[in-house]
């Protein structure tokens, strides 16, 4: 009993020791951050500048803290705010840094149904916001809200950049940017000749939805679900090779030739060896979708976050919205969801420091 009683007391202790913070830093590389909370009074909803796309965040309990990143010769204001259940309230922080030492992401600037040639498939396919009339309310949505504020941090910050499915392919390796090559001006006309011509290739035809299945007695409703699901993005709905051609980057955004492409298929190591590479410190994280492809692909925040300040600008993205018209109750849930460990901005809030 002594024995089973000194192993358990051991395993107490290495655990208390791994839960105390460990910093691998110099003594004057770090400091001691005051976490004093100032309770504000009846504070303006926040991402309240396009409520059309997002719906305003509104909490009974808000608050501000100090400065976090605080970076010497800093040129770029960025209020951020994020919410704790263990403060009961939201904290808003202010942020001073380099913008050299930033980059603007764009996760997922699919160029659909934006007059390129690579659309939804009839009648039943889907891609993207997977209707036609979501993906044009997403293109709206960068005309309108993304693609300024791209065009006004491009000549501030150090990189521009947005990430694309598939692998590293010939097309837009010669029409875009990447880690290891920036195309000539050629290369990028004959890349746009041979864009057009793959995306033209396509039928953009699949099957109908089925009309009849058969179902069991005892369990129809898995039947039914088995054999007509609410979302299906192979070839029996999006035809055969949809999937396989270059995906661009949306004619609603500007794009210039100093951007940068990032390969999903390349995975998130050669992103991070890049940006560590370029001294890269902080992330503005803007595109779609804010609750599968923002979080979870290559340049989605749960990778970036491991080794960047990251922020989400909480109004430069959009939820899918299933069973839904407008994606501004979605998107306000899941950017309210990601405040718990990540900090959230806005367009309006990101400024040159001398007109803070």
């Amino acid at each position: 009993m002594k024995g089973t009683r000194f192993i358990i007391f051991s395993l107490m202790f290495v655990l208390l020791v791994s839960a105390e913070p460990h910093n691998s830093f110099a003594d004057d590389e770090i400091r001691t951050y005051q976490n004093t909370l100032n309770r504000l009074h009846q504070p303006a909803p926040l991402l309240a500048d396009y409520p059309e796309f997002i719906q305003p965040i509104e909490e009974v309990r808000r608050f501000e803290a100090p400065i976090l990143v605080n970076d010497d010769d800093a040129d770029l204001s960025i209020r951020s705010w994020r919410y704790s259940y263990n403060a009961r309230g939201i904290i808003e922080i202010p942020n001073k840094i380099r913008a050299d030492k930033t980059a603007v992401i764009m996760v997922h600037p699919w160029g659909i149904d934006d007059g390129q040639g690579w659309k939804t498939p009839e009648p039943a396919g889907v891609a993207d916001f997977c209707t036609p009339e979501k993906n044009h309310l997403a293109g709206r949505h960068t005309r309108e809200v993304i693609n300024p504020f791209l065009k006004r941090m491009r000549n501030n910050v150090a990189f521009v950049m947005y990430s694309l499915i598939g692998e590293v392919d010939p097309v837009r390796k010669k029409l875009y940017r990447s880690f290891d090559y920036n195309p000539t001006k050629a290369e990028r006309e004959q890349a746009r000749k041979d864009l057009k011509i793959q995306l033209m290739s396509l039928s953009y035809a699949g099957e109908s939805l089925p009309v009849q299945f058969t179902l069991s007695k005892e369990l129809p409703v898995i039947d039914y679900f088995k054999q007509f699901s609410g979302l299906s993005a192979g070839d029996r709905f999006n035809g055969k090779g949809f999937w396989n051609v270059p995906v661009p980057v949306t004619s609603d955004i500007t794009v210039h030739d100093e951007d940068v492409l990032i390969f999903d298929r390349e995975g998130y190591e050669p992103l991070k060896l890049f940006l560590k590479k370029q001294g890269i410190r902080h992330i503005l994280l803007t595109g779609y979708a804010t609750d599968m492809c923002f979080c979870k692909t290559t340049a989605g925040y749960e990778n970036l976050a491991r080794d960047f300040n990251v922020f989400l600008v909480g109004d430069a993205t959009l939820a899918t919205f299933p069973a839904n018209s407008s994606p501004k109750y979605a998107t306000n849930a899941h950017i309210s969801f990601a405040s718990l460990n990540h900090l959230i901005t806005q367009v309006s809030w990101i400024k040159p420091l001398s007109s803070d």
